[in-house]
C-alpha cells in the first residue's frame, strides 16, 4: 500500500473512532448528568422521560387560559414540582410549599392556619391551588397583592412567618436561599437540564413553579362528562339527576330582589361570581361579608379572591379543607347560608354591591330543598385524577 493511502486509511479510521467515541459518550451522558437527580428522587423523576404537564387534555369549553407568555413545558413544571415539595426552601428544613397545599386536599389544608418556621402561622387560610391557571383573575393571594402567579410564588418563602427567607430580625434573605440551593447536587443538574446552566435566579424559580402549579388541573368531574353532552351550561344535563341540575339551575340563574333585597323569585346567582365552566372568581368582585381576621382582631375587608370552587369537596362529598380566607365556615351548608343572610357589618365599606341589591344586604330566603340541591351540584365539581396523579405528586417520596 503507498503512503498516501495509509495516510487516507488512517485517517478515515480516525474519523470513524471519533464518530464511535461521540456516540459512545452520548449513550452514556445521560447517567453522568442525571446521577444526582436519580439518587435524590429515583423514578419519581426520569429526566429522559418527563411526565406530560405541557400537553394535557383541556375541555373545549374552557376558554380562560392567564398562562400569558410563561408556556408550560415538561422540563421546567418538572423543576417547579421539585421546588413546590423542597422543605429545603424553608429556613430550618421543615416547611414546603406542599406542606400548606396538599395534594389529597386539592392543594389546600385543612388546618385554619398552616404551619411555619420556628412556630409561625399563616395569616390566612391556606387557598386551593385548583385550576388556577383556567381564570380571568390574575392577581393572587386572598387580598390580590400580587399581579401575577409567577411573583406569588415565592412570597411564602420570604414572609417571616411562613418558610422564613425574609431577612428581617437575623433571618436569611432570599439571596442565602439561593446560595443553599446551589451548593445542592440535584438542582445543579436540573437547573442545568433545564436551562443549559446551573444558575439559579429567583425569576427562574418563579418561572418553573408557576408552570407546576399551572399544570395542575382538573376536569374529570361529573360536571364535566354531562357539560360535553350538551351546548352550553343552561341545558339540562343528561348524566345529572333532577336534583343536580335543579341545584345547577339555581347556582347560575340571578336572583329576583324587591326594593328591600329579599329575594322574591329566580335562582341564588352564584354564578355572577362564580362563572361556568371554570368556576373561577370574577376579577371585579368585591368582598362576600367574611371581614373576620384569622390570628387577632378587628376586621379585614381585603379579601376579594377566591379560588375555582371546582373540587371545593372530596369523592365522599367533603369539603377539602375550611372555606373563606378566616377558615370559618367547614360545610357547604354553612357557606350557602352565609350568603342566604347578608348582614352589612360596621366598617365593611367592600361589599360586592351583587351582595347588597338596592342597598340591602340580600336574603335569599332559601328552604331545604334548594339548599340541598346546590349542594348537590357543588358535589358534581369534584374531579378524581388531581388527587391521586403522581406527576403532582412529592418527589422525594
Amino acid at each position: 500500500m503507498h503512503n498516501k493511502s495509509k495516510v487516507i486509511v488512517g485517517l478515515l479510521f480516525s474519523v470513524l473512532f471519533f464518530q464511535y467515541c461521540s456516540k459512545s459518550d452520548s449513550a452514556i451522558q445521560p447517567v453522568k448528568l442525571y446521577a444526582a437527580i436519580k439518587a435524590a428522587f429515583g423514578t419519581n423523576i426520569d429526566p429522559d422521560n418527563l411526565a406530560n404537564y405541557s400537553n394535557q387534555n383541556i375541555p373545549t369549553y374552557i376558554t380562560k387560559d392567564n398562562t400569558g407568555t410563561n408556556i408550560i413545558t415538561n422540563s421546567k413544571a418538572t423543576l417547579g414540582r421539585v421546588l413546590f415539595y423542597d422543605k429545603n426552601l424553608s429556613i430550618d428544613n421543615t416547611v414546603a410549599c406542599a406542606s400548606c397545599h396538599k395534594q389529597q386536599f386539592a392543594f389546600s389544608d385543612t388546618a385554619l392556619a398552616s404551619k411555619g418556621v420556628s412556630g409561625g402561622i399563616t395569616g390566612r387560610h391556606s387557598m386551593r391551588l385548583i385550576n388556577a391557571r383556567f381564570a380571568a383573575e390574575t392577581n393572587f393571594f386572598w387580598d390580590e397583592r400580587v399581579a401575577s402567579l409567577e411573583e406569588q410564588t415565592t412570597k411564602p418563602i420570604q414572609d417571616h412567618a411562613e418558610m422564613g427567607f425574609s431577612g428581617l430580625s437575623g433571618r436569611p434573605n432570599l439571596e442565602s436561599l439561593i446560595t443553599k440551593l446551589k451548593a445542592i447536587e440535584y438542582y445543579k443538574e436540573l437547573f442545568k437540564f433545564v436551562y443549559g446552566d446551573v444558575n439559579i435566579t429567583e425569576a427562574r424559580m418563579q418561572e418553573c413553579m408557576a408552570q407546576f402549579i399551572r399544570s395542575i388541573q382538573s376536569f374529570d368531574a361529573k360536571y364535566d362528562a354531562g357539560r360535553l353532552l350538551v351546548n352550553n351550561d343552561g341545558q339540562n344535563f343528561p348524566n345529572f339527576t333532577a336534583q343536580e341540575n335543579t341545584g345547577k339551575d339555581l347556582f347560575l340563574s340571578p336572583a329576583v330582589f324587591d326594593a328591600t333585597g329579599n329575594r322574591i323569585s329566580g335562582g341564588l346567582g352564584c354564578g355572577a361570581c362564580h362563572k361556568a365552566p371554570e368556576f373561577d372568581i370574577d376579577p371585579n368582585t368585591r368582598n362576600n361579608g367574611i371581614i373576620g381576621v384569622l390570628n387577632g382582631t378587628g376586621i379585614d375587608i381585603t379579601n376579594t379572591r377566591s379560588a375555582s370552587l371546582r373540587d371545593l369537596a372530596n369523592a365522599n362529598g367533603t369539603p377539602n379543607s375550611p372555606m373563606m380566607h378566616t377558615g370559618a365556615l367547614a360545610t357547604l351548608q354553612t357557606v350557602i347560608g352565609h350568603y342566604g343572610t347578608i348582614n352589612i357589618a360596621p366598617g365593611n365599606t367592600r361589599l360586592d354591591p351583587r351582595l347588597r341589591p338596592n342597598g340591602f344586604g340580600q336574603q335569599l330566603h332559601l328552604n331545604a330543598t334548594e339548599v340541598n340541591a346546590v349542594i348537590a351540584f357543588l358535589k358534581t365539581l369534584t374531579g378524581t385524577n388531581v388527587y391521586s396523579n403522581v406527576k403532582w405528586g412529592n418527589p422525594f417520596l
